[in-house]
């Protein structure tokens, strides 16, 4: 099976193992496609686990309704394995509760301490 995030893998070569927690995420790209990952198997858990805790919610309810379908990496900034910080520009495609395909962007910001990648917070453009 083809992993979720659209990266050409299969989903046991790419996202599960950072989902399970096999692995670490070792760059910010690889962090955001696993929470894409993460959004349409609807592991709201992981989502939580992997954001950075000076921002991160203290609850988070996801939308069954909402059918998360392709990811698009736009641009990246640093995010590498030695990196401290990254960026990650995306466009997640969705289909709604309605059926209508839509698609959102974002600039998230990533940051690395102590060899782990979480999410710090993102802009929506």
């Amino acid at each position: 099976m083809r992993c979720p995030c659209t990266s050409g893998d299969t989903y046991d070569a790419c996202c599960r193992p950072i989902l399970s927690g096999m692995i670490a995420a070792p760059t910010a790209e690889r962090l955001m496609r696993s929470r894409f990952t993460a959004f349409a198997g609807g592991d709201a858990p992981y989502l939580l686990r992997s954001w950075h805790p000076s921002t991160r919610p203290a609850e988070l309810e996801l939308d069954d309704d909402t059918a998360w379908t392709r990811l698009d990496i736009l641009d990246t900034a640093a995010g590498g394995p030695f990196d401290a910080e990254g960026v990650v520009a995306f466009e997640a495609h969705f289909r709604g509760a309605d059926g209508v395909r839509d698609s959102m962007r974002e600039r998230s910001r990533f940051r690395r301490e102590d060899r782990v990648w979480t999410y710090l917070d993102g802009t929506a453009y």
